[in-house]
């Protein structure tokens, strides 16, 4: 008998509901919330607000496109942690309250996982494997052996590789977020126009670090004439953008010569990257293994990710108390 898993996802600014049956995506909806567009960032009272409008209405659609109802519903999973402790709140205490209405497994979910496994939902993830979130809040390397199981290689000093990309939008004076408008110009710029720096740390490390570059693109930024041209706002954006994934790209293949792998995967907002792609593509196949990297739909943060790690922790076994409380600095994976 197939399992169906509703997975919510409100960790930050984006409200999401899936479904799937056995660990098959049947049905997904994500609203994200254009009120912080203005302030150029996430307002958190803000974003808690506007998951408890928007969750009835998501998980009300879901359910329209799967043809189900919340009678027919097996197990719930949301995310309880790491994120923005108001906007956890809400998707995690209407998940525990349906579970116990409905007397049905629940189970919390760490947001990181749920993307480091992502590719899961439309790949054969084979282990051990070596993955990499990046996105806004999250730049880390995982080397991941087994479900349920992953060790934390490297992370940022400072800024996440997606924080950097949109720094870089806002200094270009391109609309928030920036990095899905950087990677447009970029692939009309010279990547070689600017030297920005590529932090270079402690030989054997495998962190990175963003804030140097940024510093650098902001003291470029000044010092040219306004209103800046058109030619030279896409040759930051791609010179700026070669820096932040050489960064990554190096840890990465130092990663790999390190702790072999039969696959690589790259998720989280900074998936959706051109280059990163294109260059995940390339070093994994110099090593005869697949580049495993979701369909930027399940880049972003959704809840298909968070019901397809639930699914895989109860076919583990595994379920959460319904005390269990949202946790914003969620640490599971120690490095």
């Amino acid at each position: 008998m197939a399992l169906r898993v509703l997975g919510l996802e409100t960790s930050c600014d984006d409200t999401g509901a899936a479904i799937l049956d056995d660990g098959r995506l049947i049905a997904h909806v994500v609203e994200s919330q254009d009120v912080h567009v203005i302030y150029g960032g996430v307002v958190p009272e803000l974003a808690s607000r506007a998951h408890i409008t928007l969750l009835p209405r998501v998980l009300e659609t879901t359910l329209d496109r799967a043809g189900a109802s919340l009678a027919s519903i097996d197990a719930v999973a949301a995310t309880i942690g790491p994120g923005l402790v108001g906007s956890l709140l809400v998707g995690l205490e209407f998940a525990k309250g349906l579970a116990m209405a409905r007397g049905i497994p629940f189970v919390g979910v760490n947001h990181v996982e749920a993307h480091l496994v992502s590719p899961g939902l439309e790949h054969d993830l084979p282990y051990p494997f070596l993955g990499m979130v990046a996105s806004g809040g999250h730049t880390e390397i995982y080397h991941v052996p087994r479900p349920g199981t992953a060790r934390r290689l490297g992370s940022t000093r400072d800024d996440a590789a997606g924080e950097a990309f949109d720094k870089v939008g806002k200094l270009l004076g391109l609309p928030y977020p920036g990095g899905p408008h950087v990677d447009r110009l970029a692939r009309e710029g010279n990547p070689a126009a600017f030297d920005f720096p590529v932090a270079r740390l402690e030989r054997g490390t495998l962190d990175v670090s963003m804030s140097g570059l940024k510093t650098a693109v902001k003291l470029h930024v000044e010092r040219e004439p306004r209103p800046l041209s058109d030619r030279t706002v896409r040759d930051i954006a791609a010179s700026a953008e070669r820096a932040i994934v050489t960064a990554l790209v190096e840890r990465l293949e130092e990663a790999l010569e390190r702790f072999p792998s039969t696959a690589l995967a790259i998720s989280g907002g900074c998936a959706c990257n051109t280059r990163l792609r294109d260059e995940a593509a390339r070093i994994a196949g110099a090593r005869g293994i697949p580049a495993l990297v979701p369909s930027p739909a399940f880049c972003r943060d959704n809840g298909a990710m968070i019901a397809y790690a639930g699914w895989l922790s109860l076919e583990r076994g595994e379920t959460t108390p319904l005390t269990a409380n949202a946790v914003p600095n969620l640490d599971s994976f120690p490095g």
